[in-house]
């Protein structure tokens, strides 16, 4: 199928006469739509092979760009000329009713009949998104993919939920009084649709705080990060990585592209569930690594290990990592294809080790996700486990559950798939029902000898390791989508929705009531920032209320205001998110609460100029 895509002021066409012998009915010879997508399309003869896939693609493109510009109507035109090699007649009608009708259910549409010559005349917006083109071609994607992915839908496993007290509950029949959350987790787990069929609150909110950004001069799925959003991204890069080098992880670094056949990788890339990206050069063909595992397990083979030096604790933070998502699939930071992964993977000397260092690193994942600024009560987890490891080991899920404190979900594989017997995801559900995991750790039996890594045992002889894959926090970006889809919950329960003090890119907002006071600011934020605060001054030409709304609309912490009063008196009158009016107080008592607060976290500098008047608007 080729489809060109327009953002438009308007769109409006005339039905003139017939262009086949028996064109769709016309039930208006002439119609308009405004402020639309204008999706011109045209069927092929490839299509033929499967048309429900070229459909669902198409409505994907759709949503991408509709997401992208805001657009809420759409209007659907066959247009024969995009291509030269055309489906059949009745295929073309097929697929042009299939997608319209897919289409009207999630906008306001029309559609230009088919089977007539039209005159049409529209405005394109003319913005750096208002013109899409694309071709899609049915089978494309099946053939970049692993074995393990194209057998995914079709494992055969039975979903239970387990409670705190090590008892398995078929799904079907569990009461989920009390665990709503739980229930929705389960419900999207079980029905294995990833597709958003609209946008999540966050991506709105990564745009107007202006921390991230789709970039339209990328595959889809990639981003631009402003300052404010770099900054975030870097505090918490630089956390997890503490918390695994704490906990012993022994950092590394590993190219980002691999050859496709490359005979060890060859056979991994067949045993994980993921789309890849193949690049071709000096007549090879490379992927680009989607975890961190290949380039840890190349070097763990050509080290010499021996049963001492286990667990080995091999950490890199995999900036980037890229996985050919299903464009239908892509949703802001939700759900992307370039990600940067905290990826430690653990060489254990047997499964007794590696069980024992699977409990550790299991504490180390809350410990991570809780110290950045969630709840325990904020994720759902999910346990994918074979029924024979299950059946050998329930003493040991037992223990993990107790350890997570509420009941979790539990798929439990009747034969094993991929490489791993036993993994477990603490996944954020948003408002809108969709699930993502974060944390996640493996117990992987297979690469140790897949990737002919050894080690000397005791007696003398080798072996070869059980391999965990651990990510205590998951993917950086779906840490900054679950943060502010946090926020929007908080604040569709009316509690002032933000981030985290340690990240908030601005932790105090000076405003002084007038020019007279600005030396004073400035003096004041010189002292926050020699202490590591990310202090900076309103100093435009604006209201005092404009300022103050301006501050709390990026999320302030801290509002300092200082006049007359609060200059005499070595004061500021200081509103603080969260609590409801203002009060004097002294600076000093301000920097020892924010200090106290984020004692521990990792500090950066503001990361814009101190002074609002000299920067620059990246969204608006």
């Amino acid at each position: 199928m080729r489809v060109l895509l327009l953002h438009t002021d308007y769109i409006e066409f005339e039905v003139k006469k017939k262009a086949l012998k028996d064109p769709d009915p016309v039930e208006k010879k002439t119609q308009r739509l405004e402020e639309c997508i204008a999706c011109f399309m045209s069927v092929e003869k490839a299509d033929e092979a499967d048309p429900d896939f070229v459909v669902s693609e198409l409505v994907s493109v759709i949503d991408k760009m509709a997401g992208q510009v805001g657009a809420k109507n759409v209007a659907v035109y066959p247009y024969a000329h995009l291509s030269s090699d055309l489906a059949s007649l009745s295929i073309a009608q097929k697929v042009l009713d299939d997608a319209y009708a897919r289409i009207s259910e999630k906008y306001d549409s029309i559609k230009a009949p088919f089977g007539w010559y039209k005159s049409f005349e529209l405005k394109c917006k003319g913005h750096p998104l208002s013109e899409l083109s694309r071709t899609i071609v049915p089978g494309q994607a099946k053939k970049d993919v692993s074995a393990a992915l194209q057998k995914e839908d079709k494992i055969s496993s039975t979903w239970h939920i387990m409670t705190v007290d090590g008892e398995l509950h078929d799904m079907g029949e569990f009461d989920f009084k009390g665990t709503d959350n739980l229930r929705r987790f389960a419900d999207y787990e079980e029905s294995k649709n990833r597709a958003s069929e609209k946008a999540p609150p966050h991506i709105e909110l990564m745009r107007r705080l202006e921390l991230v950004d789709y970039e339209p001069a990328s595959d889809a799925g990639n981003f631009r990060y402003y300052p404010k959003g770099r900054m975030v991204k870097a505090l918490l890069e630089q956390y997890v990585t503490d918390k695994i080098l704490d906990y012993g992880g022994i950092e590394v670094e590993t190219p980002l592209m691999y050859d496709l056949k490359h005979p060890t990788l060859e056979k991994y890339l067949n045993r994980f569930p993921a789309r890849q990206y193949i690049l071709e050069s000096d007549d090879k063909k490379f992927f680009m690594r989607f975890a961190a595992c290949f380039g840890q397990f190349l070097m763990a083979h050509d080290a010499t290990l021996s049963y001492r030096n286990l667990p080995l604790r091999l950490y890199e933070l995999a900036r980037y990592a890229f996985r050919r998502e299903k464009s239908g699939e892509l949703t802001g930071l939700r759900r992307l294809r370039a990600f940067t992964m905290p990826d430690v993977h653990a060489l254990c000397a047997d499964l007794a080790q590696a069980m024992e260092e699977y409990k550790r690193r299991f504490i180390l994942s809350l410990e991570t996700v809780e110290g950045i600024g969630f709840e325990r009560d904020d994720f759902e987890m999910g346990i994918r486990v074979t029924k024979d490891f299950y059946d050998e080991h329930r003493e040991f899920l037992k223990y993990i559950v107790k350890e997570f404190g509420r009941p979790v979900l539990v798929e439990m594989w009747e034969e094993r798939i991929f490489y791993f017997k036993l993994k477990y995801e603490l996944n954020f559900v948003d408002s809108l029902g969709k699930a993502s995991a974060l944390s996640t750790d493996q117990i992987d039996v297979e690469n140790g000898n897949t990737y002919d890594i050894e080690f000397t045992k005791a007696d003398g002889g080798y072996d070869h390791p059980i391999i965990l894959h651990c990510s205590p926090s998951g993917a950086i970006e779906r840490v900054i989508y679950a943060l502010l889809e946090k926020a929007h919950m908080m604040g569709e329960k009316g509690i002032s929705p933000s981030l985290p003090l340690w990240l908030s890119p601005t932790q105090v907002r000076i405003i002084p009531l007038s020019k007279k006071f600005l030396g004073h600011a400035e003096k004041l934020q010189a002292s926050y920032a020699s202490s590591g605060i990310r202090a900076d001054i309103d100093d435009r030409s604006e209201s005092m209320g404009k300022k103050i709304r301006g501050a709390e609309r990026e999320w302030v912490p801290y509002i300092l205001v200082i006049g007359e009063r609060e200059a005499e008196a070595g004061t500021v009158s200081a509103r603080v998110r969260g609590i409801k009016g203002q009060k004097e107080t002294d600076s000093e008592t301000i920097k020892a609460d924010i200090l106290g607060a984020v004692e521990g976290m990792p500090k950066r500098p503001l990361p814009l100029p101190k002074m609002l008047s000299a920067r620059p608007t990246f969204v608006g």
